[in-house]
């Protein structure tokens, strides 16, 4: 079988879709089935796996959103029947489908698609990205509330597959941290203590502002030298979160560090007091997972798909709150006396254990078989 994977819509590789393709191709055993990836010629090289059998189609199309949505209404028929693929999977489906499918589809997604859609200036695009999934043989939801959110919009159940992705646990684990004052991950030297959210700086389902504000609460009243450390690329309103910085009592403590290479994220959360993840709508959360991994204490909002995901291995706040946020960010990070000691021991050891079932080489392999079985 010749299975097609599609790069459009994945921010080079600068992304939790573009993540997510690196790690499934890497695991995706190609001795049986031959694997393509296409997509932008600039992204040659971006997804270079190393796995026998995996080739890269470079094409040339502009680099902007329009242009390649262009080339999927135009050009993506012909140039399916001339690869000749079986299947081609959309790791980014929710942004970059076309008109006519020619190869078996199979879409992944990995976001809440009626907030998507619910927040969304584009009406006629998604109404034709509904119109689209309904037509869609298989679709594989990263997690059970991304299923259930699809079923309410109207796609049959039976045409969705819960695949959970997967942990490099080569990348993150626990690690011994030097007692440095500060932590050296180029081209940044972040002073420490600090909390970490690593996140896409959005407004407003992310919920930077409320951990702003919750974050200025925690320091007036505890006096500690903690800072917020923002680890993200700037998306949608991202201007709103730098004006709430800006404006913050504390905003000398504040760092934003724009798009932060996902190689070296293990070594800013083991470097950490603590990650601290407000999302009111996230569809997977992966970087809870990835925290968890690295044994750093986590708290996450109790919304969307994070209580499923990180289960009874961290504290849950309401991201609407900042006053709750702040009560947990105090639970949590080192204090002088060693009063958080023991629950913070307690929250590592159960987070090591709670991320082993999240395997790259279990989705790669569940995925597969989805595909294989769908040919069948």
């Amino acid at each position: 079988m010749k299975i097609g994977i599609n790069t459009f819509g994945c921010d080079h590789g600068r992304s939790g879709i573009g993540s997510y393709i690196l790690s499934l191709v890497k695991n995706m055993h190609a001795s049986e089935h031959e694997i393509d990836l296409f997509g932008p010629e600039l992204d040659r090289f971006t997804y270079n796996s190393g796995v026998d059998n995996v080739t890269y189609t470079g094409l040339p199309v502009s680099d902007s959103l329009l242009a390649e949505r262009a080339w999927h209404i135009t050009s993506y028929p012909s140039f399916v029947r001339k690869q000749k693929y079986d299947v081609v999977l959309f790791p980014a489906g929710t942004r970059m489908l076309p008109l006519k499918f020619e190869a078996t589809p199979v879409v992944v997604v990995q976001e809440i698609l009626s907030e998507l859609y619910r927040t969304s200036d584009e009406g006629l695009i998604t109404n034709f990205f509904k119109m689209q999934l309904k037509k869609v043989p298989l679709i594989i939801a990263a997690t059970r509330f991304i299923r259930d959110d699809l079923v309410n919009l109207g796609i049959p159940e039976s045409r969705i597959a819960v695949i959970y992705n997967g942990i490099d646990t080569s990348l993150f684990y626990p690690r011994s941290i030097s007692s440095n004052e500060a932590v050296l991950i180029h081209p940044f030297s972040i002073r420490r203590p600090y909390i970490i959210y690593a996140s896409r700086v959005a407004y407003p389902g992310k919920c930077h502002v409320e951990l702003i504000k919750a974050f200025a609460l925690f320091k007036e009243k505890t006096g500690l030298p903690h800072r917020l450390v923002l680890a993200g690329s700037d998306g949608v309103n991202a201007e709103v979160v730098h004006r709430e910085v800006l404006r913050s009592p504390v905003a000398s403590d504040i760092l934003l560090t724009g798009y932060f290479p996902h190689q070296n994220l293990p070594e800013l959360y083991s470097a950490a007091d603590a990650c601290i993840f407000p999302s009111a709508t996230e569809g997977v959360g992966l970087p809870v997972l990835e925290a968890l991994a690295c044994g750093v204490p986590v708290g996450c909002a109790r919304a969307g798909a994070l209580p499923e995901m990180a289960g009874d291995s961290v504290l849950y706040f309401d991201p609407e709150r900042p006053q709750e946020i702040a009560d947990t960010i105090q639970k949590l990070i080192k204090t002088p006396g060693g009063e958080n000691d023991t629950l913070r021991s307690d929250l590592a050891a159960r987070s090591v254990a709670h991320v082993q079932p999240f395997s790259w080489d279990r989705c790669a392999r569940e995925t597969v078989d989805k595909i294989t079985a769908l040919k069948h």
